[in-house]
């Protein structure tokens, strides 16, 4: 941290800063001008910030509730005087904090609050029943013999786990249930009057009804329904989705309420939009999406100019806002797309039949149109509500063949859009957007879900044509909206900060070992550095496997109502209106929109507003979780058909007891022992590197190996390989 003349700390990075960072930071200056009164513009002017007037006084204000700071006259602040206390070893003033839980391997705790420094410590006997991911409220104490202060859990607001699957056995006056993979619940017991039908022995869905807190307080539940010739897939997948959050079924209510809305396209709504059902409109999926969220469509204008429309479902037509359908669809805030299913945010009526942009249909749009050149650069743009007729359904592979072949239906349009999304792609390289795609494992699967096969998605024109112009859309969209008023409009913002610094200083230390170079010092050089290891990557074997890592000193992005730009894509603006069918998200980025169109202007309460998107960046990351682990079980699945075949696989991983391989097909993953090889290793610190301590051989990360397989363990996902000599 540098000072400037007067002493004040000012910040080197010149971004705005999320909510929790940009307090931190008012914390810090607060401290160290103790006795000095500042309003919000000359803070800003002081810390050289890049946040909003407003957001600075949001976060001024929600600080003078916590008692760091005090407001004076001509809406100033100071230091509050009695404040003064060592945070190391004295309470937070504010000694109440909302969090969720993060559970150690001892049962012990940690509270992860947004507007606390530093995660919170809770004793398992102060836990009260609190699980992982549970979100409780925490008290801050000191207690007797410990240092620091610890939290103590006073009510748990919402569990993140109500249901699970599991097996039922009789045991004399006694049911028990036990779970088929969640580790936090060993056994639930259920009554007679709760059993719904269910017999010794069947797999059943149960809801918790009571939480047990100790081994003599145990878990209650009762059966919502037999799950009847259950294969151990689709027991898995399904515990899958309940382990991380997302029940399996919609409530009644939400239902009713799906099935009672009108599918007509009347004359009265079609005449409050913008009627684009004679322009030439597609849309673009894969082969087996049933639900279509976006389409295109593209005319010429009679001055040589082009008019592209990126179509989107209009879900909040339909979505009545605070209604039972609502509130479900904000619960689950996303889709969540396993192996071999999909669990949709929204009942199928809607997300595959009345939002769906089906071929041959009037549909209900939301649409960015732009009248742009044939080089790229936009001329125009318009947004709001449409109505459109999708002429063609295309799949990818399909819209591929016409851009290869220049033949069949709509091949023009589809080469012109293509030749603009180049244009569009490179322009956003050159402005420091970052070109790293990590590998997709796809699976061939029989009739009962089992994968026969295995293959990385190729990513080609068809694709990328789709991802740019959804990027053009998004990235209009917010930009409108920040820039429309000189007063802050809050809005629902693909927030994506800088690399963590340490973590990229590792990784460029470990990049260097391989022989590529990095330049860390400013963003523009981070951005350059990880564009050329992406192209070094394409022609260098072991430069691949530092794909993934690089991805890993990123930063996660996350929706927000602060904006501080997408570093990944280099934007200044950036939000999500293009997937409103599977993402919450986007449904809110459409009514703030269509609330703040022309010149109308209606804020939304921004701290409600940021309180959604965390709750919907949380569902987002346990979405991928749930995702991840569905691959990762076919993976192994898939593997336990091989024991005994040999691959060839990469080096991607060292531990103290073995090297880890990834296969380059089906990117499995699986550990070699060193206790199976013909000597004793060293690893080094770096981890890159392996040494026999007898030949002084070197087994290097990022070499290309084969290997047998030994063995596998489905229930925890492991695969055992055996490292065979090259001939």
């Amino acid at each position: 941290m540098k000072y400037n003349k007067q002493g004040s700390r000012r910040r080197v990075k010149k971004s705005s800063l999320s909510r929790k960072d940009l307090i931190k930071e008012l914390s810090k200056f607060f401290a160290d001008n103790k006795r000095k009164y500042y309003n919000a513009r000359s803070i800003i002017s002081k810390l050289d910030l890049k946040n909003s007037k407003d957001s600075v006084q949001n976060a001024l204000e929600y600080m003078t509730q916590d008692k760091w700071i005090v407001a004076g006259s001509d809406n100033k602040f100071t230091w509050n005087k009695n404040n003064s206390m060592d945070r190391s070893h004295k309470v937070h003033p504010k000694k109440s904090f909302v969090g969720k839980v993060d559970m150690t391997r001892t049962g012990a705790g940690y509270i992860l609050v947004d507007d606390y420094d530093e995660d919170i410590f809770v004793h398992p006997k102060n836990l009260k029943g609190a699980m992982k991911n549970d979100i409780v409220r925490v008290e801050m104490a000191m207690i007797p013999g410990k240092r620091k202060p610890e939290g103590k859990v006073t009510e748990i607001i919402e569990r993140s786990l109500s249901q699970v699957l599991g097996k039922i056995h009789n045991h004399g006056n006694v049911w028990t249930v036990y779970p088929a993979s969640t580790e936090d619940i060993h056994e639930i017991q259920v009554k007679e009057k709760n059993l719904s039908g269910a017999k010794d022995g069947d797999h059943v869905l149960i809801k918790i009804t009571k939480w047990g807190k100790s081994q003599n307080k145990p878990f209650w539940g009762k059966v919502l329904e037999v799950l009847a010739e259950q294969s151990d897939n689709d027991l898995a997948m399904q515990s899958i989705l309940l382990d991380n959050g997302f029940e399996l079924h919609f409530p009644q209510e939400v239902m009713d309420e799906a099935a009672a809305i009108s599918r007509e396209i009347t004359e009265d709504e079609v005449a409050r939009r913008r009627d684009m059902r004679e322009t030439t409109t597609f849309t673009i999926d894969p082969e087996t999406a049933k639900d279509f969220d976006d389409a295109l469509s593209i005319k010429e204008l009679e001055n040589g100019n082009l008019e592209i429309g990126i179509h989107i479902a209009d879900v909040a037509h339909y979505l009545e806002e605070d209604s039972a359908l609502d509130k479900e669809a904000l619960k689950r805030s996303t889709s969540v797309y396993l192996v071999d299913r999909v669990l949709p945010m929204l009942p199928e009526e809607l997300s595959n039949d009345l939002c769906s942009l089906n071929p041959h249909e009037d549909k209900y749009t939301f649409s960015a149109v732009f009248e742009m050149k044939k080089n790229g650069k936009v001329k125009s743009e318009w947004f709001g509500r449409t109505v459109i007729h999708s002429d063609r359904r295309f799949t990818y592979e399909e819209a591929q063949e016409r851009l290869d072949t220049q033949e069949g239906d709509y091949q023009k349009e589809l080469n012109i859009l293509n030749k603009i999304h180049h244009k569009l792609r490179d322009a956003r390289y050159k402005d420091g957007s970052i070109s790293f795609e990590s590998e997709e494992v796809r699976f061939i699967l029989d009739e009962g879900g089992k994968p026969i096969d295995t293959y990385v998605k190729e990513r080609k024109d068809a694709h990328m044509l789709v991802e740019d112009f959804m990027l053009l859309a998004n990235r209009s969209v917010a930009k409108y909206i920040s820039t429309k008023e000189k007063i802050e409009i809050p809005f629902v913002y693909r927030i994506h900060d800088e690399p963590n610094p340490d973590k990229l200083a590792d990784f460029a230390l470990f990049a260097k070992a391989l022989g590529h170079q990095m330049h860390i010092d400013t963003p523009k050089q981070i951005a350059e550095s990880f564009n050329a290891l992406a192209d070094a990557a394409k022609e260098n074997e072991q430069l691949k496997m530092l794909e993934p890592l690089a991805i890993r000193t990123m930063s996660k992005a996350e929706y927000s109502s602060d904006n501080i730009g997408h570093y990944g894509l280099g934007f200044e603006f950036y939000s999500h209106f293009t997937s409103p069918i599977r993402r919450y998200s986007d449904v809110l980025t459409h009514r703030i929109l269509f609330k703040n169109l022309e010149a109308k202007i209606e804020r939304v309460n921004k701290e409600a507003l940021e309180q959604k998107c965390k709750h919907i960046s949380s569902q987002e990351r346990n979405a991928t979780q749930a995702e991840r682990e569905s691959i990762k079980y076919k993976q192994v699945e898939y593997m336990e058909d091989q024991i005994g075949n040999t691959f060839e696989g990469r080096i991607s991983g060292m531990i103290e007891k073995g090297i880890f391989v990834e296969l380059l097909d089906s990117k499995a993953e699986g550990l070699i022992k060193f206790t199976s090889l013909a000597e004793n290793y060293t690893v080094a610190d770096s981890r890159l590197v392996a040494t026999g301590r007898r030949t002084g051989d070197e087994i290097k990360m990022g070499d290309r190996v084969h290997v047998k397989v030994l063995g596998t363990d489905i229930d925890n996902r492991l695969i055992d390989f055996e490292l065979l000599e090259e001939e």
